[in-house]
C-alpha cells in the first residue's frame, strides 16, 4: 500500500506528412528510452516528512491521478537537480490542468461536450481522460456556411478536425472553380501543416454550418513536449488513415488505368 502524498497532389501529400512523422518518432525513441534511466527519476516529499523513491514517471502520474499527489506537494527532479511543486513539474502540469478544466467546465471544451470529440475518427480510440487533456490543445469554432477557412496562397500552420458539418477543397482555373475534395464530419484535413508551413494549395469553404477543432503547429509541438502519450497515438492516427487514402487512390488510379487499355483496345 502506497502512502498518501501531499493538397494538389493527395498521394505526396500523404506521403510527405508520413515522413515527416517518422522522422519526428525516431526523434522522440531517445526520450522515451531516457525515462527508463536515472535521470529521469523522481522523489515525493510526503506530509508524513519522509521522502519516497525514486520513481519513474509511469508512478508518479498514477499518484498523481490517484490525488496522492497534490499541486503543492514537493517533487525532486533527478534530471534538473532541483525541487518543485508538482504543479511546475513539466511532465505533470497537463495533468492538473486537464483536472482545472474538468471541474470547472464539467466535461465541456467551450461549449462543446468532450465526449463529441470522440465523434471525429483519429480521436475515437481515447479514452475520456485522454480527451479532455487533448482539449486543452485544442480550439473550438463555428463558422457559418460559405466562410473560407483557408485561402489558397496563405500561409498557415492549422490542423482542422470536423466535428459538424462539411467543407470543400476548391482550387481556382482560369475563370472556373473545381472542387478537389469534401471533407464531411469525423475527417480532418490541413494536417502537413503541423510540419510545412508553406502556402496553401486550395482554399477550404464550409459548405455549411460546421463545427472545426483547431489545433496549430505550436500547440503540438507543446502536446510532444508535455503530453507524448497524446501526440504519438495522434499523429499514428493521422498515418493510419492517410495510408489508407493512399491504398485507395492506388487502387482507383490501377483501375482507371485498366479500364483506359481496355477502351483503347476496341
Amino acid at each position: 500500500m502506497h502512502p498518501r502524498y501531499n493538397s494538389v497532389n493527395k498521394f505526396s501529400h500523404a506521403e510527405i506528412f508520413l515522413v515527416c512523422f517518422f522522422v519526428w518518432l525516431e526523434n522522440q525513441v531517445p526520450l522515451a528510452m531516457a525515462s527508463g534511466s536515472t535521470d529521469e527519476s523522481f522523489i515525493v516529499w510526503g506530509i508524513d516528512q519522509t521522502a519516497y523513491g525514486p520513481v519513474e514517471l509511469p508512478t508518479l502520474v498514477s499518484w498523481v491521478k490517484d490525488e496522492r499527489i497534490t499541486p503543492e506537494t514537493w517533487i525532486f527532479n533527478a534530471r534538473d537537480h532541483s525541487w518543485q511543486r508538482a504543479s511546475e513539474v513539466a511532465e505533470l502540469k497537463t495533468l492538473f490542468n486537464a483536472a482545472r478544466a474538468s471541474h470547472s467546465t464539467s466535461e465541456t471544451v467551450r461549449g462543446t461536450d468532450i465526449q463529441a470529440l470522440r465523434q471525429i475518427k483519429i480521436l475515437e480510440g481515447m479514452s475520456n481522460p485522454q480527451l479532455e487533456r487533448f482539449s486543452l490543445f485544442v480550439e473550438i469554432e463555428k463558422v457559418p456556411k460559405g466562410t473560407v477557412i483557408v485561402r489558397q496562397g496563405d500561409y498557415d500552420n492549422t490542423m482542422y478536425l470536423v466535428l459538424e458539418g462539411e467543407i470543400s477543397a476548391r482550387m481556382k482555373a482560369v475563370d472556373e472553380e473545381a472542387v478537389l475534395s469534401t471533407t464531411s464530419a469525423g475527417d480532418f484535413f490541413g494536417d502537413i501543416s503541423l510540419f510545412d508551413h508553406g502556402p496553401r494549395t486550395a482554399n477550404v469553404v464550409t459548405n455549411c454550418g460546421s463545427v472545426l477543432v483547431k489545433i496549430t503547429a505550436s500547440a503540438f509541438q507543446q502536446m510532444a513536449k508535455e503530453a507524448p502519450d497524446l501526440a504519438t497515438p495522434f499523429l499514428l492516427a493521422i498515418g493510419k488513415t492517410l495510408t489508407a487514402r493512399i491504398r485507395a487512390g492506388s487502387k482507383h488510379n490501377g483501375e482507371m488505368t485498366k479500364a483506359r487499355h481496355a477502351a483503347e483496345d476496341l
